[in-house]
C-alpha cells in the first residue's frame, strides 16, 4: 500500500521557517522523483521544488534562494526547507512521487501571518 504523509507544517510567522518532510511507503523511493508541491485557495496547485531518481534538486524559480529540497532515500523521506516566509506562502503543500505510479499526500497546512 502506497504511502505518502506529510509533517511539518503550522502557522508561522512572517520571517520564520518551517521544515516539511514526507515519509513515504510502499514503492521503491529510490526510483521516483519526488516534488513538493502547493495549494493555495483559489489557485492552483502549483510545483515549488522536486528532486530526480538521480538526486538533483530543482526549485522553481521564484523560491530560490528562500526554499531547499532534499532527500533521504535510506529513509524513503524528502525534505522542504522554507525560509523567510511570507504571507503568499500560505497554502496547503502536498508531497508527489512520479515514475511507473503517480502518487500523492493528503497535505499539510503551511499559514503565515502575523
Amino acid at each position: 500500500q502506497v504511502q505518502l504523509v506529510e509533517s511539518g507544517g503550522g502557522l508561522v510567522q512572517p520571517g520564520g521557517s518551517l521544515r516539511l518532510s514526507c515519509q513515504a511507503s510502499g514503492f521503491v523511493f529510490s526510483r521516483y522523483t519526488m516534488g513538493w508541491y502547493r495549494q493555495a485557495p483559489g489557485k492552483q496547485r502549483e510545483l515549488v521544488a522536486e528532486s530526480t531518481r538521480a538526486d538533483h534538486a530543482n526549485v522553481i524559480d521564484s523560491l530560490k534562494g528562500r526554499f531547499t529540497i532534499t532527500r533521504d532515500n535510506a529513509k524513503a523521506s524528502i525534505y522542504l526547507q522554507m525560509n523567510d516566509l511570507k504571507v503568499d506562502d500560505s497554502a496547503v503543500y502536498y508531497c508527489r512521487a512520479q515514475y511507473t505510479g503517480d502518487f500523492w499526500g493528503q497535505g499539510t497546512q503551511v499559514t503565515v501571518s502575523s
